[in-house]
C-alpha cells in the first residue's frame, strides 16, 4: 500500500517574501500546509530595556525605529503615554499637526502595503513603484517639516518639535485631490485583476471569532468584519472632531484586506481635508523639561497606528528615567494568526497571506 510522508521546509530567514529576516518552519503534504510555525528575534535590538536607561525624551527617537514606515505614528503612540503619565497638556495647533502626520504616514503604509502585495504575487515592481512614487511626495512634507524622511523624530511629548513651514499647508491642499486620483488609479487597475482575485480571493480566510480571540487589529481585523478602530472606540488627541467612517469587510480574506486599506485611504483623505481647513494658529508645543520626572505612577495609551493598535506601557518611580518601558507591536500581534491563516493552502500562498497581513520585522522584534 502507497503511503506519503510529510515533509518540513525552512522558508527564510533571507526570503524576499518576508521583507526582513524571518522564518517560517512549514510542514508539507505535497504541496499542502499542514503545519507552520514562525520564528522570529532575528532583529531584535533591546529597545525595550536601552530606553529605560535614557530620558522620556531621549526614548523618543528608538520609536522612530519601532516600525521605520510609521515613524511619525510611533512618535505620536509614544508622546500619548508620556503625556498621560506626566499630565501635560498639549496646544491645539499641535494636536491638528499630529493628526495630519498620522493620517499621512497612513497613507504611506497604506500605499505601500499594496504595491508588495502585487510584488510578492508576481507584478514585478510596477504598482509598488507607483506607490514609491506617491510616498516621495509625502515624505517631501515630512522632511519639510521634520528634516528628515523617514526617522522624523518629530512629535515628542508635549506637542512638536517645530512649527509647520509657510509652504507645507498649501502643498497639502494641493496634494490632496492628487492623492485621491492615485486610490481610485488603484482601484481601476487592480482591484478586478483576473491573475490578482484567482490568488486572494478565499485565500487565507481569518474569521472575526478567530481575529477577535488573537487580540487582531487594525486592518487586518476590519477585514474580517469588526467595526474596531481605536481612533472612535478610545477617541485620543482631537479625533473626536473629525467625522470619518470605520469602514469594514465581510470576506476576511487577502482580497479583503486589499480593499480594505484602499477604503481606509479614502478616510484618511476625508480626515486630512478637514484638518488643513480647520487648523489653528497658535503654540505648537507645550515646553517640557529635557530632564522630564513625571510623578510616581504608570500609565498605558494607544493609538491607531496603520498596522492596528499600537500601545506603550510607562512606569516612573519619579526619576529622569523610565522603570519600564513596554511596546505593544500591532506587527507581532497580527502575526500571530499567520498559522491559522495558512492552514490548508498551498505553499505558495504562504507570500500573499503574508504580504496582506502587513508587517514590519523591525516592529515584530523590536
Amino acid at each position: 500500500m502507497l503511503k506519503t510522508e510529510t515533509i518540513t521546509i525552512n522558508m527564510g530567514p533571507q526570503h524576499p517574501s518576508t521583507h526582513g529576516v524571518f522564518r517560517m518552519v512549514l510542514t508539507l503534504n505535497g504541496e499542502t500546509i499542514v503545519d507552520l510555525k514562525p520564528m522570529f528575534g532575528y532583529l531584535h535590538r533591546g529597545l525595550e530595556k536601552t530606553s529605560e536607561s535614557r530620558t522620556y525624551l531621549q526614548a523618543v527617537p528608538f520609536t522612530d525605529r519601532l516600525d521605520y514606515i510609521c515613524s511619525m505614528s510611533n512618535n505620536f503612540a509614544y508622546a500619548v503615554a508620556v503625556e498621560k503619565l506626566a499630565g501635560i497638556e498639549v496646544p491645539i495647533r499641535a494636536e491638528y499637526i499630529r493628526v495630519i502626520m498620522a493620517e499621512l504616514t497612513r497613507l504611506v503604509n497604506h500605499m505601500l502595503a499594496v504595491g508588495f502585495l502585487f510584488n510578492d504575487l508576481g507584478a514585478w515592481y510596477t504598482p509598488v513603484v507607483y506607490a514609491f512614487r506617491e510616498r516621495e511626495r509625502i515624505l517631501d512634507l515630512f522632511e519639510m517639516a521634520s528634516g528628515s524622511r523617514m526617522m522624523c523624530n518629530y512629535i515628542r511629548p508635549g506637542g512638536v518639535s517645530g512649527d509647520l513651514p509657510a509652504e507645507f499647508l498649501p502643498l497639502l491642499r494641493q496634494m490632496i485631490p492628487h492623492l485621491e486620483n492615485f486610490v481610485q488609479e488603484i482601484r481601476d487597475y487592480l482591484s478586478d485583476n483576473e491573475i490578482f482575485k484567482a490568488r486572494a480571493v478565499g485565500v487565507g480566510f481569518l474569521p472575526a471569532d478567530m481575529a477577535v480571540a488573537y487580540s487582531i487589529t487594525g486592518p487586518v481585523l476590519r477585514a474580517s468584519g469588526v467595526k474596531y478602530d481605536v481612533r472612535k472606540a478610545e477617541p485620543y488627541s482631537i479625533y473626536d472632531q473629525f467625522e470619518f467612517d470605520v469602514p469594514t469587510q465581510v470576506a476576511g480574506d487577502v482580497y479583503a484586506r486589499y480593499l480594505q486599506r484602499l477604503d481606509e485611504m479614502d478616510e484618511s483623505l476625508k480626515i486630512l481635508r478637514q484638518a488643513v481647513e480647520r487648523i489653528p494658529d497658535g503654540e505648537y508645543a507645550t515646553k517640557v523639561p529635557s530632564r522630564l520626572r513625571p510623578p510616581k505612577g504608570e500609565a498605558y495609551a494607544r493609538i491607531e497606528s496603520p498596522k492596528g493598535e499600537l500601545g506603550f506601557y510607562l512606569v516612573s518611580d519619579g526619576s529622569p528615567n523610565p522603570y519600564r518601558w513596554r511596546n505593544r507591536p500591532p506587527s507581532l500581534i497580527n502575526l500571530s494568526a499567520l498559522r491559522e491563516m495558512c492552514l490548508g493552502h498551498k505553499v505558495a500562498d504562504v507570500v500573499t497571506i503574508l504580504g496582506s497581513i502587513d508587517i514590519t520585522l523591525a516592529d515584530v522584534d523590536r
